[in-house]
């Protein structure tokens, strides 16, 4: 399963922008974003490109479900195994 990721814009620079993941900043590119992003927004991520901008409200419920998830202790929950996954794969690309 793949997921969307949102995450804090921190920078723009033309078609690319820093954004914020959980204190992890990775570049994001502008692509095929909905509408124009500025720094302060959110964005959902989808492998590299952010897909839309998503109001904070929207954000702040999505993160707060992924963190509810990475608590989890169950075995065998896909969900939480997929958020971990992708967490672990973005830091894994850190510079």
């Amino acid at each position: 399963m793949c997921l969307g990721v949102p995450g804090r814009v921190v920078e723009v620079d033309g078609l690319v922008a820093t954004v914020d993941f959980w204190g992890l900043r990775k570049q994001v590119r502008l692509d095929v974003v909905d509408s124009p992003v500025s720094p302060g927004d959110y964005v959902l991520n989808h492998v590299g490109f952010a897909i839309r901008r998503i109001p904070a409200s929207e954000a702040e419920d999505t993160l707060a479900l992924y963190s509810e998830l990475l608590a989890r202790e169950t075995p065998g929950d896909l969900m939480a195994a997929d958020v971990r996954g992708e967490l672990d794969a973005a830091h894994r690309g850190k510079p």
